[in-house]
């Protein structure tokens, strides 16, 4: 029963984002603004603990989830074999390209954090005091 409470707080989030998405004009679509609230009524036990035991239940039950994409892809098939390989590259290639540029970020970002004096570093008996 904790389960379907779960998961009728998921379903009520999700359509108060879709409400606030649309009502307000937001350029976020409305499952984003959902989450979003999702995220801040998870402070609450009261939300917390039925949306808790729903996720495990979807969890346990997550191949079934896939179905409807196995049909979908079955449904396509020849579409699949015509343009299945342009897919598959623009699939890696796209990958590829978004794992360049997070490293690179990264790279980036810890550089910086290199050139800058650690805060915490001990203080050597030579140094002057802080002010």
């Amino acid at each position: 029963m904790e389960a379907l409470t779960g998961f009728a707080w998921l379903l009520a989030l999700q359509a108060v984002g879709e409400l606030l998405s649309r009502g307000l004009a937001l350029p976020i679509p409305g499952p984003v603004v959902g989450m979003l609230l999702l995220f801040l009524a998870l402070g609450s036990a009261r939300v917390r603990t039925p949306v808790a035991a729903c996720a495990g239940f979807l969890l346990a039950h997550l191949s079934l989830l896939f179905v409807p994409i196995a049909v979908g892809v079955m449904a396509y098939l020849p579409l699949l074999a015509q343009y299945g390989l342009r897919l598959a590259l623009v699939i890696v290639l796209s990958t590829w390209a978004g794992m360049a540029v997070s490293a690179r970020l990264f790279l980036w970002l810890h550089a910086d954090a290199a050139a800058q004096p650690d805060p915490v570093a001990p203080v050597e008996a030579g140094d002057a005091p802080l002010r």
